[in-house]
């Protein structure tokens, strides 16, 4: 007899709870209201995170965030910023912190196998004393992200381990991977690009900042 998807949901934490289990108490007692000196140190080493954001209806967003190792703020141990780097200009970030300041930020660092998360609160702000201490390649951001730490702690290395995220034999070719410009192309219903010179060799790559 055929079954749907919704036939099967789980609605109930209590259910959800005896299906996955109850965590460690190091896994509930591991996270802490401030950076602690060596999650502070793995942040600022890290060039790479993930900034999740939602809007006041709950419409979620996730948005890639890279620049050199140290770029990102940490003002104190409560509070970091980070610039607002040239992009698409849609702000889907920006626009959901003004509705709801809660954000999820995950860090990651190339060849280590475990990630930072932080948990917080955030504002945006012009200060142009901090945009100053933001700028690269002379460049100051029109805008950054301050969030006050709610939470941080560590994760464990398991999602990167199965995915073999920096394992270099488990690659894909990148010519066989879509690129940007084909899946606009697609998602528009406009012509396809002429990659015969080559993928990803779009012109955007030359302005970073």
């Amino acid at each position: 007899m055929a079954t749907t998807v919704d036939s099967w949901q789980v609605t109930d934490i209590d259910e959800l709870v005896g299906m996955i289990g109850e965590p460690f108490e190091r896994n509930v007692r591991k996270a802490t209201p401030y950076l602690t000196p060596l999650v502070r140190e793995f942040v600022t080493m890290s060039p790479y995170f993930l900034l999740a954001t939602s809007n006041s209806d709950g419409t979620c967003d996730v948005s890639p965030r890279g620049d050199p190792p140290g770029s990102l703020l940490i003002l104190d141990d409560r509070t970091i910023a980070i610039p607002d780097r040239l992009g698409n200009r849609r702000i889907d970030s920006m626009r959901n912190i003004l509705a709801n300041p809660h954000v999820g930020l995950l860090f990651l660092i190339p060849g280590t196998d475990e990630t930072v998360r932080i948990n917080g609160r955030a504002r945006i702000t012009r200060d142009p004393a901090l945009l100053g201490r933001l700028a690269m390649q002379g460049r100051e951001p029109k805008v950054a992200i301050v969030v006050e730490v709610d939470e941080a702690y560590a994760h464990c290395a398991r999602s990167i381990l199965r995915s073999k995220l920096w394992e270099p034999s488990a690659w894909p070719d990148p010519d066989t991977v879509p690129t940007l410009a084909a899946m606009m192309a697609e998602q528009l219903g406009s012509t396809p690009p002429d990659e015969s010179a080559g993928k990803r060799n779009e012109e955007y790559r030359k302005t970073l900042y």
